[in-house]
């Protein structure tokens, strides 16, 4: 047995302390080495990215293409780029009070004139401006037609929903193997030319990967997009929206790397609430709506908008007005003479600007305060 001194009992009060000291110290420095093995990916802290929506307040607009425009490579080449119609709808856009548009980019318009590109990037980020409005870029798509060219675009199919929207890369970025150099250099340009513009929200790197029956063969371009966007570290938070539950993989490797939770819903109320707080709670990160509206899905102003203000996610509706696109035709319900539908199925706004309805209008304006 060994004896104590009149002072062991200060030494051993001592050495407890400095014992729970360091367990403390070690408890806190694995709690740092959890978070840091959870941002090595670089995603933004959950408090960076609240602090970073509350000053943008409510988000609310479209996604964003002219009517003069059938598809992403005839918005941005230079033969078509038209500011004038660009201007004039994003005017329409601010007299109903919406605040920011989601805009599709495409690499084959930058390749084939990068430095031209990137200058109508920077045009329609001025007459946005003028307008009050920001702007969320897309990246990659894997909707619609799965080939592309530059130059004369082909002319709408009577009636067919899209009929003119291109994929990017779709099929030439499983062809060309020498293409994903390309789409690295493209991304890290655009990022790098303009990840300090504060005109810009969000960069939205990949638009519903999976979709055209490609499933879990996008994760390999999604994995590359994010770090290739990681490296360049723009100010702008990164985001993919989540938007269709069983791609399990893709939906687990999104909501895992986005700094921003970003999403699509084309359903009615009650499906579109569970979403939100499914989301909310598996992320705990701010919340964009990036593409919902479908008036025959019962996904309308009077029954969505209402919702996402008053749980403050951004609402971002396709689209503004009908044009090349053919989005007031349903995704699965072409009318081939082209007479117009009995319901639109997307858009705000005829070509003239004269609303599709006005209720739907005077809707938006009383929620924007306008």
């Amino acid at each position: 047995m060994i004896s104590m001194k009149k002072n062991d009992n200060r030494f051993l009060l001592a050495a407890m302390m400095v014992l729970v000291s360091f367990g403390f110290y070690q408890c806190a420095n694995q709690n740092q080495k959890a978070e840091e093995k959870q941002t090595t990916n670089g995603i933004w802290p959950v408090e960076k990215a609240n602090e970073w929506y509350k000053k943008w307040g409510w988000l609310r607009g479209c996604d964003f293409i002219p009517s003069t425009a059938i598809n992403q490579l005839e918005m941005w080449q230079a033969e078509t780029f038209d500011t004038a119609t660009i201007s004039r709808e994003l005017g329409y856009a601010e007299s109903i009070g919406m605040n920011i548009m989601r805009v599709y980019l495409h690499h084959a318009a930058w390749e084939i004139d990068k430095d031209g590109f990137k200058k109508r990037v920077a045009t329609y980020l001025d007459i946005a401006e003028r307008h009050g409005i920001n702007t969320l870029f897309v990246f990659f798509d894997d909707c619609w037609n799965p080939t592309y060219q530059t130059g004369t675009q082909p002319a709408p199919k009577p009636g067919v929903h899209n009929s003119g929207w291109v994929q990017d890369p779709g099929n030439l970025y499983n062809e060309d193997t020498t293409l994903v150099k390309v789409l690295e250099e493209y991304v890290t340009d655009v990022l790098t030319t303009f990840k300090d513009d504060k005109r810009i929200v969000l960069w939205d790197l990949y638009n519903e990967p999976g979709n055209s029956n490609r499933g879990d063969s996008s994760i390999v371009l999604l994995q590359k997009v994010f770090t290739w966007g990681r490296a360049v570290n723009p100010s702008q938070p990164l985001s993919v929206g989540v938007w269709r539950k069983d791609l399990k993989a893709l939906n687990e490797f999104q909501l895992n790397n986005s700094d921003i939770t970003t999403y699509h819903n084309y359903n009615g109320p009650e499906e579109h609430r569970e979403v939100i707080d499914t989301l909310r709670k598996r992320t705990g990160r701010p919340l964009i709506c990036t593409e919902y509206m479908a008036r025959r899905n019962n996904s309308l102003f009077s029954n969505i908008m209402p919702i996402l203000k008053a749980e403050n996610v951004g609402a971002i509706n396709w689209g503004l007005v009908e044009g090349k696109t053919n989005t007031i035709y349903a995704w699965d319900t072409p009318i081939p003479d082209g007479s117009q539908p009995k319901l639109w199925f997307h858009d705000i706004f005829r070509k003239d600007g004269s609303p599709y309805k006005q209720s739907e209008v005077d809707s938006i304006k009383m929620l924007t305060g306008k």
